[in-house]
C-alpha cells in the first residue's frame, strides 16, 4: 500500500463547494498515475462537513488567529461561521491522524483548504497570499499540503516515497 493523501471531496468531484458545486483539478491526469503510489480518502474538508461549505472570508491576519479564537470566518450576509471552519479543520485532521495520512491535495482560495492564496475578507474577488484554516492545521501537525495546481509535486513525491 502506498502513502495515504487526503483529498478536498470537490476535487473528487462532490458538490460541497461553497456555490454547490464540485470543481476538478486540471492535473486529474497525473492524480490518476499517483493513484498507484497511493490510496485517496475523499472527505469534505470545508466549512460545513456533509453540505456545501459556506462562502466565507476570513477576517485577521493569520488562520492560526482563527484556530486560536483571535479572528473569524465570516459569510457575505455578515454570520459568523468560524465555529464551523474550525471543526471542520479538527475533523480533517483526526481523520488524516486514524487513517496515516502524510499528505493533503485541498482547493486553493477556500478559507477552509487554500495553501498558497485566500481571498481578502472583502467578498470582492481579491486574492492574497495565506492559507485556510484546515491547510494550517494539517501544516501544523506535519501533514504536507498541496494545492490542486500542485498535483503534479505531489505525485513526484508520492513516487519518492516507494
Amino acid at each position: 500500500m502506498g502513502a495515504r493523501i487526503l483529498v478536498s471531496a470537490c476535487l473528487m468531484g462532490h458538490a460541497v463547494r461553497y456555490d454547490g458545486r464540485a470543481t476538478h483539478a486540471s492535473g486529474t491526469r497525473s492524480l490518476a498515475r499517483g493513484r498507484a503510489a497511493g490510496d485517496y480518502l475523499s472527505g469534505n474538508v470545508g466549512g460545513h462537513a456533509g453540505t456545501a461549505a459556506a462562502c466565507g472570508n476570513r477576517t485577521g491576519k493569520s488562520a492560526a488567529e482563527v484556530l486560536s479564537g483571535g479572528a473569524r470566518v465570516l459569510e457575505s450576509n455578515g454570520d459568523d461561521v468560524t465555529a464551523e471552519f474550525r471543526q471542520a479543520a479538527e475533523n480533517a485532521l483526526a481523520v488524516a491522524l486514524e487513517t496515516g495520512c502524510a499528505y493533503a491535495l485541498l482547493i486553493d482560495g477556500s478559507p477552509s483548504c487554500g495553501s498558497g492564496f485566500i481571498y481578502d475578507g472583502s467578498f470582492s474577488g481579491r486574492r492574497r497570499p495565506g492559507e485556510g484554516v484546515t491547510a494550517a492545521l494539517l501544516k501544523a501537525h506535519g501533514i504536507q499540503v498541496f494545492s490542486g495546481r500542485d498535483i503534479d509535486a505531489l505525485v513526484e513525491v508520492l513516487g519518492s516515497t516507494v
